[in-house]
């Protein structure tokens, strides 16, 4: 049987793909940031975010959506679509909707 160069080529480029999503950082769960210790600011650190409300993951503070007047910060793309498929349901996660 002969393989083809087009054949070649197809196989090449799928095994490059698969490559470059197992390399490539995606949506990766991590630790949450740790609690502040008492009396050491609490007051401000209940209202800032420093995990992801999906992954709970350390946000990126680049990555962010407004949300009833007030930013929403996320660890990755993928996690913005899933906030806004459902946002009620992270609600309880997110610090600034806590005041």
């Amino acid at each position: 049987m002969k393989i083809r160069r087009t054949q070649i080529a197809i196989v090449v480029l799928v095994g490059l793909l698969l490559i470059g999503m197992a390399v490539l950082p995606g949506c990766k769960k991590s630790e949450p940031a740790p609690a502040p210790e008492p009396g050491e600011g609490t007051a401000v650190a209940a209202t800032v975010q420093t995990t992801c409300p999906v992954m709970a993951g350390a946000i990126n503070k680049d990555l962010f959506i407004e949300y009833k007047g007030k930013k929403v910060y996320f660890c990755c793309a993928g996690c913005v679509d899933t906030f806004k498929a459902n946002p009620e349901k992270y609600l309880d996660k997110l610090p600034q909707f806590k005041e």
